[in-house]
């Protein structure tokens, strides 16, 4: 049986909800890998937050090209780091 365009989009839409930690302001949904009996499975968790005020924020104009938090929070010339 053919799968319906809607159907299509409500399995490849991103969740949304996603806040940040320590502003509690809307963040982007990003997508990491988590290891399951051998295969790895999609987890969406909330991305860097770009709130000018917030304290673990990261410059919009940086290129996040890995969600892992080793990388995006120690950025030189971010709050802190």
């Amino acid at each position: 049986m053919p799968v319906m365009n809607t159907e299509r989009e409500s399995r490849t839409s991103r969740p949304t909800g996603h806040v940040c930690r320590s502003c509690k302001q809307p963040v982007d949904a990003v997508v990491e890998r988590h290891k399951s009996m051998g295969v790895y499975v999609p987890v969406w968790t909330a991305g860097p937050c770009h709130n000018g005020e917030c304290p673990d924020c990261v410059p919009e104009e940086v290129h996040v090209s890995s969600v892992r938090r080793a990388v995006w929070r120690n950025l030189p010339g971010r709050n802190g780091g």
